[in-house]
């Protein structure tokens, strides 16, 4: 089980973030001529957010890339032992396949209205179908799930860590992007969350 772990980590967290972030920014990029990736710069509370939400990423990718290929370095992560581990485990690889597939078919969804961070300066379509139609934020509730299935396939105090840093950082984006969005579109939006729920309860 650890072998086939430390070969599938990488390259599913590679696979996630080719085609979460790098294909899927080119595509609305080719289509609109916007960079989609609008999280800001500055010294602002949301530019702090952006900055660790950024800082969290990089360390995933340096966590999942190190546990593979250094497996000394695995004491360090201080591993929790939870009961029938190897069930946990494949329990995990099953969540991390779903939610790849969960944010694939969400992005499709949000079509040239995807983007990361919010874009002030073009006002972008209310996306309400797909799977918009059972949850407000189902590319963060992907996002989410990816997390639970990291820490459930290595369960330790490092995979626990990122699983609360992005919880906190995703419910404080989300909050900073509904206020947005009630501005930009109103009663429609508002009647919108009237009628689908956040379901961010990880």
């Amino acid at each position: 089980m650890e072998k086939i772990i430390q070969f599938l980590l990488p390259l599913y967290f590679t696979i996630y973030f080719l085609f979460a972030f790098i294909i899927r920014s080119i595509q609305v990029y080719q289509r609109t001529g916007k960079n989609p990736m609008v999280l800001p710069k500055d010294d602002s509370a949301y530019g702090l957010i952006g900055f660790y939400f950024k800082g969290t990423l990089i360390g995933l990718l340096l966590y999942v890339f190190m546990f593979a290929w250094l497996p000394s370095l695995k004491a360090y992560f201080l591993p929790i032992l939870l009961p029938l581990p190897e069930v946990w485990q494949w329990l995990g690889l099953l969540l991390l396949l779903v939610a790849l597939i969960w944010t694939i078919v969400a992005q499709g969804n949000m079509k040239d209205s995807w983007r990361i961070g919010i874009d002030s300066e073009m006002k972008t379509a209310l996306i309400t179908g797909g799977l918009f139609s059972f949850c407000r934020n189902p590319i963060f509730l992907g996002m989410l799930l990816a997390l639970a299935g990291l820490f459930m396939v290595t369960p330790n105090a490092v995979t626990l860590i990122f699983w609360l840093v992005g919880n906190i950082l995703i419910q404080l984006q989300i909050r900073l992007e509904e206020e947005y969005l009630s501005r930009q579109h109103g009663e429609q939006y508002d009647e919108f969350c009237k009628k689908v729920p956040r379901r961010l309860l990880l």
